[in-house]
């Protein structure tokens, strides 16, 4: 198994688990993005509001998984809402992670 198999395969795992725990899919992406397609049921949530908004993730109280076009911007998004206590993994890009549902 290759190191690149390895980290994604693991990745994919937490994903499933985050999904068998009842999580939260949360999308950063902006209002333009998210008009032009997303998953369903999804909380939307741009990156550049969250902050302001954390309290409506903890509402959820659930664990989170985060996506947005590639995976750059759910990264920083988890990343930060791991820092607000809050159970969040990086879910990558939407299209792909709409196909793991």
């Amino acid at each position: 198994m290759g190191l690149f198999s390895f980290i994604f395969g693991a990745k994919k795992r937490q994903v499933e688990d985050y999904l068998k725990n009842g999580a939260v899919i949360l999308d950063v992406r902006t209002h333009r993005e998210w008009n032009l397609g997303h998953i369903e049921n999804s909380v939307h949530i741009p990156l550049d509001v969250l902050q302001h908004r954390v309290n409506d993730v903890k509402a959820l109280n659930k664990p989170v998984i985060v996506c947005c076009e590639s995976g750059v911007r759910s990264a920083k998004a988890a990343k930060f809402l791991n820092l607000q206590n809050i159970e969040a993994t990086n879910g990558g890009g939407w299209v792909r992670l709409q196909d793991k549902l």
